[in-house]
Formats: structure tokens, C-alpha cells, sequence
């Protein structure tokens, strides 16, 4: 065992022996543009797809323009981006010689996403893990963000190269884990709780998706997923359940016309001030 340690790279990630120090590595973070100011990173994940992430880190952004802080979406999910499409987000990613310069919607918004690179934006992306993760690490070194209090990095369902990526090189303050009503809820969570820790990365709280319809006539909660397990597994993981997200047609419609910006939901407050409060410290 003594051996084997004396050949240790630092990088736990891929590292099979059970040291006692693993995950506790300092792994050095990839350096911003020198021409850019980000003050907070969060990131925003899950242990599987179809939960949601990117409509919630959709939602987090305008809340968090809503309040007069400089925010950015830096799409990390490459093979799947679908922030554009939310925002209505259109146009060319130009280059000043220094660096690439970021879309911006229609509230200020920075926005970078491998869609906004594409001729066309239903052409898939057929790229391998490293190919993918370098191009994450390039929305990061390569773009310059001008004057951000807020990046939010909408990741890619699961635990392999690119949230692997993210969590190595990019500085995250805290992530927010996005969940939905299902019975195996508790293992996505965990799954997405363990690799935060590995990584030395804070859990801010957790965000229920998809939590329940609300009856237009009565106003009755209706648990069209099951019965929520949300409390139960935040007490059972000690992460804090920041927001229960209904289904709502008119939020999706919205998505789909590219104009959630305009949105009055509001469900997702309580979870924009745990991440002020937490990013205060």
C-alpha cells in the first residue's frame, strides 16, 4: 500500500485505492479570462436526466436579474443545450481578438452555449467525453464575462466526464441539486450529495421539480408524480429543501416561445435567497 501511495497523482477522481485522504486533493482550478469578473459560481445538477435542470437554471437567472445582479448561463450540457431555446437566445458568438464574447438576452443575460456555435440548432452534437469537456473548460478560460455576480453552469445529468470537469476546474461556490417527486429521488440525490463531497464542493439545497399540479378551479395540490418525498430526503441527507416547483403550462409555453423571462412564477424565491445568503457567508 505504501508503494502504491508513493505513486499517487492527486487526482482522486479516478483513483481506486480507499486512502484515507481521498477527496480531499486541492486540484487547481483553470483560470478565468483575465478580462473577466465572476464573483460566484453555482452549479446546478442531478443523478440522472429529465428533471429539469435547465428550466430551473433558467428560472434561477431571471430571478437573479430580477434583483439587479449581473447573471450569466455558462450551458455545460453539450450534447443536450436547451438554455437558447428558453431565452429565445439567438445570434453569433463574436470574438474581440481577446476572447469570445458572450450572447446577451433580452434583460442582460450573458449567455454561452455550444447551440449558439451551431449552423443549426437541432444538428447533435457527436463529440467524445473529451472533446465535450474541453469545450466546457473553454466557455470558462475563453469567453469574457463581463462584470458577473451570479454564473449559473446548467450541468449534464449523472457523474461522468463533464460534471467531473465542472467540479475540477471550475471554482463552484455551492451547487443546487434538482430532484423530482419519483421514488428513486433519494439515490439521484445521493448520488449527486457523494460526488459534491469527493469533490469538496458545498451543497446549497436542493430544488423539487415537477413537485405537483395545482387545480385551477380549487387550488388543491394534485401529486400527479406521487407523494412528495422531498422533506423526508432532505432531512434524511441534511440538505435543505429550498423550493418545490409545480407543473405549470404556462412556464413550459413560455420556454418554448423563448420568452421565460416574462414568467410570474415565483416558486423558486426561496431558493434565489438561500443562494444570496449562502454566497454572502
Amino acid at each position: 500500500m505504501a508503494e502504491k501511495q508513493e505513486e499517487c497523482t492527486h487526482d482522486c477522481s479516478s483513483c481506486q485505492l480507499n486512502c484515507p485522504s481521498k477527496g480531499q486533493a486541492e486540484i487547481e482550478k483553470d483560470p478565468l479570462h483575465p478580462s473577466s469578473t465572476v464573483r460566484h459560481v453555482i452549479g446546478v445538477v442531478s443523478g440522472k436526466g429529465g428533471v429539469g435542470k435547465s428550466i430551473v437554471t433558467s428560472m434561477l437567472a431571471v430571478l437573479m436579474r430580477r434583483r439587479d445582479y449581473g447573471v450569466a448561463v455558462l450551458d455545460a450540457d453539450v450534447t443536450g443545450p436547451s438554455i437558447p431555446k428558453a431565452f429565445g437566445a439567438k445570434g453569433d458568438i463574436l470574438s474581440d481578438g481577446n476572447g469570445l464574447i458572450p450572447l446577451s438576452t433580452k434583460t442582460g443575460i450573458q449567455m454561452i452555449s455550444v447551440n449558439l456555435l451551431l449552423e443549426e440548432e437541432t444538428r447533435p452534437v457527436i463529440w467524445r467525453g473529451p472533446v465535450i469537456a474541453g469545450t466546457v473548460k473553454q466557455f470558462w478560460t475563453d469567453v469574457i464575462w463581463n462584470d458577473v455576480d451570479y454564473m449559473f453552469v446548467d450541468m449534464p445529468p449523472g457523474t461522468g466526464d463533464v460534471p467531473l470537469t465542472v467540479f475540477q476546474s471550475l471554482p463552484l461556490d455551492g451547487i443546487i441539486i434538482v430532484s423530482t417527486p419519483q421514488e428513486l429521488v433519494s439515490m439521484i440525490v445521493e448520488k449527486a450529495i457523494r460526488m459534491a463531497e469527493m469533490m469538496n464542493v458545498p451543497v446549497i439545497g436542493m430544488v423539487e421539480n415537477m413537485a405537483y399540479v395545482r387545480c385551477p378551479d380549487c387550488g388543491r395540490e394534485i401529486p400527479v408524480f406521487g407523494v412528495s418525498r422531498a422533506e423526508e430526503v432532505s432531512k434524511q441527507h441534511g440538505v435543505p429543501l429550498l423550493a418545490r416547483v409545480p407543473l405549470d403550462p404556462n412556464l413550459a409555453s413560455l420556454c418554448d416561445r423563448g420568452i421565460i423571462e416574462l414568467m410570474e412564477n415565483d416558486s423558486l424565491n426561496g431558493a434565489a435567497d438561500a443562494i444570496e445568503a449562502f454566497c454572502r457567508g
